[in-house]
């Protein structure tokens, strides 16, 4: 088929890839002027590994990024609010932090057809008679036998799912974050965190090798207000140091240098939902289908997944209608259950509640190491809760000690 591809983020790049290999014509247009990576550190879930594998990339991604065997998070008085290792899930389950620079990277080094990406298109519209797009500057591309906005969270071409929209709107908490070389870092498999209330939280994550600087190095992230993010300047820089020192006090040397607001990347978050995620020739995947809060990490992971479940769908159906729906019915669960846990949670770390703040303390540890509930909260980590696993018959692939069980 002839497809076109508006976005190269992570959905963007792994759906050129993956639909290249099958022989399809592949024309990816983004609005950016150059190529490169948007966004912080990021953890790969064993859902995400998974593609990766089947793609022949984990040995690398592997080489680039730090594993991670243990979340912990706790008050500033040292009292574990959360406390979940991947091997209690089952053996050799871990996880894999990641800079955006590094996935990008190894995505762009294995599309062929990288080169010919069309930059600077900001692609607006959608024609869904003639299968066609439209850039701002008025230019008609296509026709195509199917469109994928892989377009992000700010997606331009979600709204031509017209009355699929069922939610879109900008979470109230957002967060500021920067990159931290640290070659001594003493936690390298622990993504650490620290909360005070509900009001303030801080979080590093060991994220492996950085494209073009030498070390290792760790992303810091510190959760604001939406509009404190907005309007984040150089005045506000002492009071995030003045709080990091009260509430984690070894982390002030790392952060001793920074001064400048422009020295920390501001990230804010959009909350959506489709009720189906394609229209005619048009689908919609990764955030541009369902943005959500990062409390659960898998936005990566989930944009992998789209376009691995994409690709397997179109497989397996010569018609685009009825691929499109083998696709929404893949992916509908999986992706229903992370809003909506993502959306409950969210409050509990991010919010003016403060009272929430007193419940999480007082029973997410506890609720963590009992039978009944830890099991189902580990598969809520690794990003297997409500996943349709595919079998080695339908997907070509042997079972995967990543992602299996």
């Amino acid at each position: 088929m002839k497809i076109g591809i508006v976005g190269y983020g992570t959905a963007g790049q792994a759906s050129a890839i993956l639909l290249s290999e099958r022989g399809h014509d592949v024309t990816v247009f983004e609005k950016s002027p150059s190529l490169g990576p948007v966004g912080a550190g990021f953890l790969l879930q064993p859902t995400g590994l998974a593609v990766l594998e089947r793609m022949g990339l984990l040995p690398r991604a592997l080489a680039l990024g730090q594993r991670i065997d243990e979340l912990h998070g706790a008050t500033p008085r040292g009292r574990a609010v959360m406390a979940m290792r991947y091997a209690d899930r089952r053996a050799e389950c871990f996880g894999l932090g990641m800079t955006r620079g590094a996935l990008f990277e190894l995505l762009r080094e294995a599309h062929a057809g990288a080169a010919q990406v069309r930059t600077g298109h900001r692609i607006v519209a959608y024609d869904p008679t003639a299968g066609t797009i439209r850039d701002e500057a008025g230019a008609v591309h296509g026709p195509y036998d199917l469109v994928i906005a892989a377009d992000g969270a700010h997606s331009a071409l979600r709204t031509h799912c017209e009355g699929n929209v069922r939610r879109e709107r900008m979470y109230p908490w957002g967060a500021v974050w920067c990159l931290l070389r640290i070659d001594d870092w003493h936690a390298p498999t622990h993504l650490l965190q620290r909360y005070a209330g509900t009001k303030c939280m801080i979080g590093m994550l060991p994220v492996g090798e950085r494209p073009g600087h030498e070390g290792r190095w760790v992303t810091f992230y510190y959760s604001l207000p939406g509009d404190a993010v907005e309007r984040f300047d150089d005045g506000a820089i002492d009071g995030l140091k003045a709080q990091v020192a009260t509430l984690w006090p070894e982390l002030t040397p790392h952060i001793a240098h920074l001064d400048r607001a422009e020295q920390l990347n501001r990230a804010r978050y959009r909350d959506v939902v489709l009720r189906q995620p394609h229209r005619g020739r048009l689908v919609v995947i990764g955030d541009a289908a369902h943005a959500m809060s990062p409390q659960l990490g898998q936005g990566v992971n989930m944009a992998l997944l789209d376009a691995a479940a994409l690709a397997e769908c179109l497989d397996e159906h010569a018609d685009v209608g009825q691929a499109l729906e083998a696709y929404r019915g893949q992916r509908h669960a999986h992706v229903r259950i992370y809003q909506r846990m993502s959306r409950w949670l969210t409050p509990l770390f991010q919010s003016d509640y403060t009272v929430l703040a007193w419940w999480r303390d007082l029973c997410f540890g506890p609720l963590g190491k009992a039978p009944g509930a830890r099991r189902p909260m580990l598969s809520i980590l690794t990003g297997e809760a409500g996943h349709r696993r595919r079998s080695p018959a339908t997907s070509g692939t042997k079972p995967s000690p990543l992602h299996s069980g």
